[in-house]
């Protein structure tokens, strides 16, 4: 039998519940082999670190449809996912490298795998990367704007107006959801419209996306397909993606 940590099983319990919206705490011990006193230790917890809410027999997400993960609960979910596409898409990024980077725990997780790189130059909506590599051997570029407390990003006009004097050899995001007949899709505009205006800035264009984020829509279209050069997921899709990203010329690493 294999056991893992309660950090590792309440992560996944994390998995289950933004996939599926509800979890039971009947199911969980049956999938993780423990007691339902357990699992209820495990969303308590969970629930006072704010990421649920208890409810009867389960716990609930508490988020309104349309609306984004705040900063903490996306980065407590899909780690592992986030670190093996990470890992596929540093090779892309090479020394002297300038690059936008959006506020997404996705994309901080690649930022955080190039601190052995040289004069990279970062350009940032992101409050927690300015903050992670304030003291790191990269040049890191604010793009100031209104602060979106809720997921740690700098918005509005102004922000999107500082983006416009850089032009940079990458720009790196991820997303909400992507679907082939709607594209590629963000929880709310405000950060839509930093997305749109960092890939109008750029020769190549990035998106990070593990395997949870295919055939996910959200709240509002960010750009279609033949807006991205690559996109970097963490297992290969099905047979139609694939066609369909090729047919769209974009490039795809798994």
């Amino acid at each position: 039998m294999i056991f893992i940590l309660g950090i590792e099983r309440r992560q996944q319990i994390m998995e289950h519940l933004l996939q599926d919206n509800k979890v039971y705490v009947g199911s969980l011990s049956k999938i993780f082999k423990v007691t339902e006193e357990t699992i209820r230790r495990d969303l308590e917890k969970l629930e006072n670190e704010g990421l649920l809410q208890r409810s009867h027999g389960g716990a609930v997400l508490k988020e309104p449809t349309g609306e984004d993960f705040s900063f903490a609960k996306r980065a407590a979910v899909n780690c592992p996912f986030k670190q093996n596409l990470a890992e596929k898409a540093k090779f892309l990024i090479n020394d002297g490298d300038t690059i936008m980077v959006d506020s997404s725990t996705t994309a901080l997780t690649l930022m955080h795998l190039l601190v052995n790189k040289k004069n990279i130059t970062i350009i940032t909506n992101s409050i927690k990367l300015l903050n992670d590599f304030a003291d790191a051997n990269f040049k890191m570029i604010s793009c100031g704007g209104d602060l979106r407390t809720h997921s740690c990003a700098l918005v509005g006009t102004a922000a999107c107006r500082a983006l416009t004097r850089y032009y940079v050899d990458f720009t790196v995001i991820s997303c909400k959801g992507i679907d082939r007949e709607k594209g590629i899709m963000e929880s709310n505009e405000a950060e839509s419209h930093i997305k749109q205006q960092m890939i109008r800035q750029a020769k190549s264009k990035l998106l990070l996306v593990d395997h949870t984020k295919f055939d996910k829509i959200a709240f509002t279209k960010t750009m279609d397909f033949n807006e991205i050069d690559y996109i970097v997921t963490d297992q290969e899709p099905d047979a139609l993606w694939v066609s369909f990203l090729r047919k769209q010329n974009v490039k795809l690493i798994y």
